[in-house]
C-alpha cells in the first residue's frame, strides 16, 4: 500500500485522531490552566484569554477539553482492548473447540446480549464501587459480547480451511491454532472491529458519565462537562456544545478510518494467505 492510495477521508480521520492522542499525552504541558483551576466568574463568554469561554464553575473550558481527552481515550481505549483480549479469546476457543464448549459459550454470550447494554450497565455501576477499575471492567465485558460474536464468525470460517486440518493432522495444540493458524487470517476484519468498538466505547463512556456513573467529579471527561454544563443552553451559553462537538468529530473520525479499513478488507485476508 502507498501512501498516495490512502483517501483523503481516511487523512483527515488519522489526522483528528491523532490530534486528540496528543492533546491526552500532554495534556499537562499544553493545557493553558489545571483540570480543575478556577479562573473567572461562571460560564463567561468566550474571549482572547478563555478560547471557549468558562464553564459552570469559572473554570477554563478548553483546559478541560484537554485534559478530558487523557481521560475519555484512556479509559475508552482500555476497555476496548480488555474486551478485545476476552471476546477474542473465548470466540477463537469455541469455535476450535466446539462442541459442549461452544455451545456453552455462545448461549452465554445471547444471554449477555438479551439484557439492554446501558440499563444491565447503570445498575451494576449503581451497586459497584464507582472508580476507574470497575468501569473500565464493566464496559470491557459487556462489549467482549459483541467481539465474540463477530470473533466467533470469522474463526469458523477459517477453522475449516486446509491449513488448520493440516494443523491439526500435525497435532499441534489449540494454542497454537488459536495465535499461529487463525489469528493471522482474521486480522484484518478484527482491526477494522477494533477501531468500531473503540468509537463506540467513547460514546458509552461519555453517555454513562453524563447520567452520573462515569467519570465522577471533579476529573475531567467529555460527557461529564457536557453534564456539567446542560442548563446554561437554556440561557443560549453554548459551553455544553464544545465537548459534544468534541464527541461527536473523534467519533467521526475513528469511523472514517474503520471504512477506509473495511474497503480494503472486503474479504479475509492474513498472514497464509497473502503468503
Amino acid at each position: 500500500m502507498r501512501v498516495r492510495d490512502i483517501p483523503i477521508t481516511a487523512w483527515v480521520g488519522m489526522i483528528g485522531i491523532a490530534v486528540a492522542f496528543f492533546c491526552a499525552i500532554f495534556a499537562s504541558f499544553i493545557a493553558p490552566y489545571g483540570e480543575t483551576e478556577v479562573v473567572g466568574s461562571v460560564w463567561q463568554v468566550a474571549d482572547a484569554k478563555y478560547f471557549f469561554g468558562l464553564d459552570n464553575l469559572g473554570r477554563d473550558i478548553l483546559s478541560r477539553l484537554i485534559y478530558g481527552a487523557r481521560t475519555t481515550l484512556f479509559v475508552a481505549l482500555a476497555a476496548t482492548i480488555i474486551s478485545f483480549s476476552l471476546g477474542i479469546i473465548l470466540s477463537f476457543t469455541a469455535a476450535v473447540s466446539r462442541g459442549l464448549i461452544d455451545t456453552v459459550f455462545s448461549r452465554f454470550n445471547d444471554l449477555m446480549m438479551s439484557i439492554p447494554t446501558l440499563i444491565f450497565a447503570l445498575v451494576v455501576l449503581a451497586v459497584l464501587p464507582q472508580n476507574l477499575t470497575v468501569l473500565i471492567l464493566v464496559m470491557a465485558v459487556l462489549d467482549s459480547t459483541r467481539v465474540y460474536r463477530l470473533g466467533r464468525a470469522v474463526a469458523l470460517d477459517v477453522a475449516v480451511m486446509e491449513f488448520v486440518e493440516a494443523a491439526k493432522l500435525r497435532g499441534e495444540g489449540k494454542i497454537w491454532i488459536i495465535f499461529r493458524e487463525i489469528l493471522p487470517n482474521t486480522l484484518s476484519p478484527l482491526l477494522a472491529e477494533f477501531g468500531l468498538r473503540f468509537a463506540f466505547s467513547i460514546l458509552f463512556l461519555s453517555t454513562l458519565s453524563f447520567l452520573g456513573l462515569g467519570i465522577q467529579p471533579p476529573a475531567a471527561d467529555w460527557g461529564g462537562m457536557v453534564k456539567d454544563n446542560k442548563d446554561g443552553i437554556i440561557f443560549g451559553i453554548p459551553a455544553a456544545l464544545v465537548p459534544g462537538t468534541a464527541i461527536a468529530v473523534l467519533a467521526i473520525c475513528v469511523n472514517l478510518v474503520v471504512d477506509w479499513l473495511l474497503k480494503r478488507t472486503s474479504s479475509l485476508k492474513g498472514g497464509r494467505g497473502d503468503a
